[in-house]
């Protein structure tokens, strides 16, 4: 379920922008921010209260605080990979948020360039791996749900970095499959999460708010900021909260 939510999720957004054309900058910071918004009810709506059920509160924000830091420090050294010179500023594009400039540089080789992005985009899916790795070992349909919710919000994610490849001129199957592999990480994040998990409870508990601190981190620390500056208004702000009612709805028809 973890690699179907990451390679559909992921490819299936680079496939959308391929066949119908770049999306500019305002629509992808629509869909992101919506996006953004089901992962945050994931995160309050199942993860957080999993996580209190089977250790306690203390451990929940431990985890958090954990997780958050790993991608904060993770982000630190995609920049050191990719030379960007932007350090912990907001970008003006999408563009340059997913490091497409960096990463397309003619002085380097296409494979160099390829891995490079596949760290990049793969470093966002890792967290929600560990996520479903370890539900989906606590409770198959809990498990199942998290994997609709996060093959649904990869979908933008996909197009969102899929478009300014095509822009900066790789062509469109390879930039399709690119959006593609970069969703095979899920599944490290997955592995992880149930060799964890099954250890015991506490330890599910621990990948439970670890991965919610990454997903949060990745959220409100990049993606909502990030949206609201290229799309140049707040417009982004009502499609998370959009994006949370409708993870909401979603978990409540899923645990009926």
């Amino acid at each position: 379920m973890s690699l179907l939510a990451g390679v559909i999720g992921m490819g299936l957004g680079g496939l959308l922008t391929a066949l119908f054309g770049s999306r500019t900058d305002r629509m992808t910071s629509i869909f992101l921010s919506f996006a953004g918004g089901v992962m945050i009810s994931i995160v309050f709506l199942e993860l957080v209260p999993d996580a209190i059920e089977l250790s306690n509160m203390a451990t929940a924000i431990a985890g958090l605080v954990l997780g958050a830091g790993l991608v904060l420090a993770l982000n630190n050294l995609m920049d050191r990979l990719t030379n960007a010179s932007n350090g912990s500023k907001l970008h003006e594009t999408f563009a340059e948020f997913f490091h497409s400039d960096e990463m397309l540089s003619r002085n380097s080789s296409m494979l160099r360039s390829g891995i490079v992005m596949l760290f990049a985009i793969g470093l966002h899916n890792v967290p929600e791996g560990l996520a479903m790795g370890a539900a989906g070992h606590y409770d198959a349909s809990l498990g199942l749900t998290l994997a609709i919710l996060i093959g649904l919000h990869n979908i933008p994610e996909g197009m969102a970095v899929t478009a300014p490849l095509i822009a900066g001129g790789l062509s469109k199957v390879k930039a399709v499959g690119l959006a593609f592999l970069a969703g095979v990480t899920t599944l490290i994040g997955a592995i992880i999460g149930i060799l964890i998990g099954g250890i015991s409870e506490f330890a599910v508990a621990i990948s439970f708010s670890i991965a919610g601190g990454a997903m949060l981190y990745v959220v409100l620390g990049e993606i909502l900021p990030q949206s609201i500056v290229t799309g140049k208004d707040r417009v982004p702000v009502f499609f998370a909260l959009a994006g949370i009612v409708a993870g909401m709805l979603f978990i409540e028809i899923v645990g009926m």
